[in-house]
C-alpha cells in the first residue's frame, strides 16, 4: 500500500497474529513502511526517513513489548541532512532496541537505484544479542556475500537473518527468472551449511510499479524461507501471495552439526589474507 500509517497498521495486525500463534522472533521485511521507492531517483523520497530512535521504533518497540517478542524491522534512516542508510533495527522482549545494523553493500541496477539513496553501512558485521540469542541480521544485497554471513558466525551469531525486496524484471525469459530465485535460495542456503547456522530470510511479494513507467515494475517473488544448519528447507513460502509463517528452529541443531562438520576448525586462517583484495591479479 502507498500509505504509510496503512502499512504499518497492517504490519502490527500481522505481527500480533504471528505472536497469538506462538513466534517469539518475528522477521519483517525489507523496507517495509512503504512500497520500494527505490525503482526510481526522486530526491522527495527522502521524506520517508526517519530518524532512529523515531516514530517507527516507538510503535514497534511498544509492540515488542506489549507481545514479548523479538521483532526485526527494516527502516529507512535519516542520520542527517543528505545521510541515509537502509538500516535494520532490532528490538527485545522489553521494547528496547537490542541493536542495529547498516547494510553494508548497496546494489544500483535497473529498477533497484539504491545507491542513489542510501550510504553503505558504517557499524560492521556483528551480531545483536537478544534474550533469544545473538542474531547476525543483514539486509538483502548483503545475502549474495558469504564474507559478511562468516563474520557473523565468528562472533557468535546464532541465526542468520535477512530482510529483503528482490523480485523478477519482466523482461527477462521465465527459465532466467527461475535461475535468478534459484540462486537467490541457493546462496543463502550455503551460508547456513558453511556456519552451520539456521537462515531466514523474508522477501516482498507481488507487483509494485515503476512510477517513472520506464520499466513494468518489479515482480517480487516472496519465497521467504528458514534453512536449518545443514541448508534444510524449514518452510517456504509462496511465491505469488502473503504469509505468515511460524516455524520452529531446533537451536541446539546447530551444535551437533559443527561437531559433524568442524568447518570452522578447519579453516586455512593463516593462507586468506589476500581475501582483503578487490581482485587478485
Amino acid at each position: 500500500m502507498e500509505d504509510v500509517d496503512d502499512n504499518i497498521s497492517k504490519l502490527c495486525e500481522s505481527i500480533r497474529n504471528a505472536a497469538s500463534r506462538g513466534a517469539e522472533l518475528v522477521v519483517l521485511q525489507e523496507l517495509h513502511n512503504s512500497l520500494y521507492f527505490c525503482q526510481t531517483e526522486n530526491t522527495g523520497m527522502f521524506d520517508l526517513a526517519e530518524p532512529i530512535p523515531g516514530k517507527s521504533t516507538d510503535i514497534y518497540g511498544a509492540l515488542a513489548k506489549e507481545l514479548g517478542i523479538v521483532l526485526v524491522t527494516s527502516l529507512f534512516e535519516r542520520r542527517a541532512a543528505g545521510l541515509y542508510h537502509n538500516t535494520a533495527v532490532v528490538f527485545d522482549k522489553d521494547g528496547s532496541i537490542a541493536g542495529k545494523y547498516r547494510k553494508m553493500h548497496i546494489p544500483d541496477d535497473p529498477a533497484y537505484y539504491e545507491k542513489f539513496y542510501f550510504t553503505p553501512g558504517d557499524m560492521g558485521f556483528h551480531p545483536i544479542l537478544t534474550s533469544i540469542g545473538k542474531l547476525g541480521v543483514q539486509v538483502c544485497w548483503d545475502q549474495w556475500y558469504p564474507e559478511g554471513a562468516r563474520l557473523m558466525a565468528l562472533q557468535g551469531a546464532e541465526l542468520l537473518i535477512y530482510p529483503t525486496a528482490i523480485g523478477y524484471e519482466s523482461s527477462d525469459t521465465d527459465d532466467e527468472k527461475q535461475r535468478q530465485r534459484e540462486a537467490w535460495i541457493t546462496v543463502q542456503r550455503g551460508h547456513a551449511v558453511a556456519n552451520g547456522l539456521p537462515v531466514i530470510a523474508v522477501n516482498r511479494v507481488g507487483h509494485e510499479s515503476d512510477p517513472s513507467k520506464a520499466t513494468n515494475g518489479i515482480m517480487f517473488w516472496g519465497s521467504s524461507f528458514v534453512a536449518g544448519p545443514q541448508g534444510e528447507t524449514l518452510h517456504m513460502s509462496p511465491t505469488d501471495k502473503e504469509d505468515i509463517a511460524v516455524v520452529d528452529i531446533d537451536m541446539r541443531r546447530s551444535e551437533n552439526v559443527r561437531r559433524w562438520w568442524p568447518f570452522l576448525r578447519d579453516r586455512r586462517i593463516d593462507e586468506y589474507g589476500k581475501i582483503l583484495k578487490r581482485f587478485i591479479d
